[in-house]
């Protein structure tokens, strides 16, 4: 698989720093060439610099075009990474809930827009969602983020299974807590639900490139949530239950 990267066009979205980051610096040691993307022009300069990529930095959503042009008129490998951990509950404001919707699913949605044309017609493409165990479970006092996660999750399996007999590979990366950025401003509900497990970004890179290599779907850095998400589908009720438990937890421990 590390040779199917040498010179492929990568585009990593949010890869200023944590789970991003580390995604570009594997597929940079795999010898693809990679555009780093994030908000933050300083941040994606800086690791662009370290790995031999380009930056370009900007909007997640609206710098497909300007990745294709900086690899030479082809992407081969989409990371749709950026993401927002929008905390609080359905009295969120609007502008939260309108953002965490348009940053976490509509981004993706836009860039798939954009690549499928170009891959449907050479007959190959990898696309690569970072979605996270919320999508598949949910977070308590998370809701804009949980609901959210849920739509990106659906949106790349709607892209795998309209797409896998065409030549397009999609997978959904669904960690529970990452030591980032991210887990340290969830709080204290991060606090009890995902610091005592979190495992580093470079742990994510490397559950990605063995789900590459075994062409699977749904790539999942902490194995047991596989056993959460059987858990779900087969006993809703009882998952609902022991998850009320967790918020009740989170109550009493003063929130």
């Amino acid at each position: 698989m590390v040779e199917a990267m040498q010179d492929a066009g990568v585009v990593v979205t949010g890869a200023g720093g944590g789970i991003g980051a580390a995604l570009a610096r594997r597929f940079a040691a795999a010898g693809a060439r990679v555009v780093v993307n994030d908000l933050d022009a300083a941040k994606a300069g800086a690791v662009a610099e370290e790995i031999g990529g380009i930056a370009v930095p900007g909007d997640a959503s609206a710098i497909v075009a300007d990745a294709r042009d900086a690899l030479g008129g082809t992407v081969d490998v989409y990371c749709a990474n950026a993401g927002l951990p929008s905390g609080g509950s359905e009295a969120a404001p609007a502008q939260v809930w309108e953002l965490a919707w348009d940053v976490n699913v509509m981004a993706h949605v836009r860039a798939a827009n954009e690549l499928l044309p170009a891959w449907l017609e050479r007959g190959s493409g990898r696309f690569v969602s970072t979605v996270s165990a919320a999508g598949l479970l949910t977070m308590i006092g998370a809701a804009p983020y949980s609901v959210t996660k849920h739509g990106a999750y659906a949106f790349a399996e709607w892209l795998s299974l309209t797409y896998r007999h065409r030549g397009v590979k999609v997978h959904a990366i669904c960690p529970q807590g990452v030591r980032t950025d991210m887990l340290a401003g969830t709080g204290s509900a991060g606090d009890l639900v995902l610091l005592p497990t979190a495992i580093e970004p470079e742990a994510v890179a490397d559950a990605l490139f063995a789900g590459i290599e075994e062409d699977r779907f749904l790539i999942l850095p902490h194995p047991e949530v596989a056993e959460y998400y059987r858990a779900r589908a087969g006993d809703p009720e009882r998952w609902l239950t022991n998850m009320n438990h967790i918020q009740q937890k989170w109550e009493a421990d003063g929130r």
